[in-house]
């Protein structure tokens, strides 16, 4: 049974989609692929339901109506995996902005000791290709800001290259998940860590996109920056069972 599955949400990505599906079956380890879709006018889905027959049994996708938002595409997914006994599940992006060589790199960190492995641009300096400066300092200094606010040591709390045994998204209440934008990634993370999960970033080079658009948006990094301060706050109400 292949033990490795990587979770890709989409919408509007059918410049991508064919090619970084290509890409993470050419590595040289059994990957799965879940493609969920919000549907996307622009056809990405059928682009990867024609690809279904040439992937039996690796390529799936669950199709969703309209934009429903990053965090419940990957809560769907987690579960969808964790029902199908996937040891290492991994968030990923649809526009090569993350290298999915380096999905590799991630499962061997899992393999190794940790809990979660995180693909991190501000590890070691900043890593970032392509992104313009006030992108860069914005997404920098939103993880300072989450470091000061949540006492965590994670340096790109905001990071969507990630993987995740299975047994830390069993522990984790996904029904609990608040926040369905990038807040999602940073809500995560924290979670794992107060539930006494071992988290290790490891470097990565983020190269933006360079087909298809983004999805940020100042919504987005709205309910980043006072979605901290609401998750710290609550969480002085919640008790975290220590992972097993």
């Amino acid at each position: 049974m292949p033990d490795s599955l990587v979770i890709i949400p989409t919408y509007n990505e059918k410049e991508n989609i064919e090619r970084i599906i290509r890409t993470v079956f050419s590595l040289p380890h059994d990957f799965h692929v879940l493609i969920i879709d919000d549907g996307s006018p622009d056809g990405t889905a059928q682009i990867v339901k024609n690809l279904q027959p040439e992937f039996a049994e690796r390529l799936h996708i669950q199709e969703r109506k309209g934009k429903q938002g990053l965090g419940t595409a990957y809560i769907l997914g987690f579960q969808w995996a964790i029902a199908r006994k996937y040891d290492y599940i991994f968030e990923m992006d649809a526009d090569f902005s993350h290298n999915p060589n380096d999905l590799l790199r991630l499962r061997e960190t899992c393999v190794k000791d940790a809990d979660v492995a995180i693909g991190s641009r501000y590890v070691k300096g900043v890593n970032v290709v392509n992104w313009p400066m006030n992108r860069v300092l914005m997404s920098y200094y939103a993880s300072a800001y989450v470091r000061f606010i949540t006492g965590i040591k994670v340096h790109d709390a905001t990071a969507g290259f990630v993987c995740f045994k299975r047994r830390v998204l069993e522990t984790i209440r996904l029904d609990k998940i608040k926040f369905v934008g990038y807040a999602f990634q940073i809500e995560m993370k924290y979670t794992a860590i107060k539930h006494g999960f071992k988290v290790v970033e490891i470097p990565i080079i983020f190269t933006d996109r360079t087909e298809g658009t983004s999805k940020m948006s100042t919504r987005i990094f709205r309910e980043a920056f006072f979605g901290v301060i609401q998750m710290k706050i609550n969480s002085v109400f919640r008790k975290y069972p220590e992972g097993e």
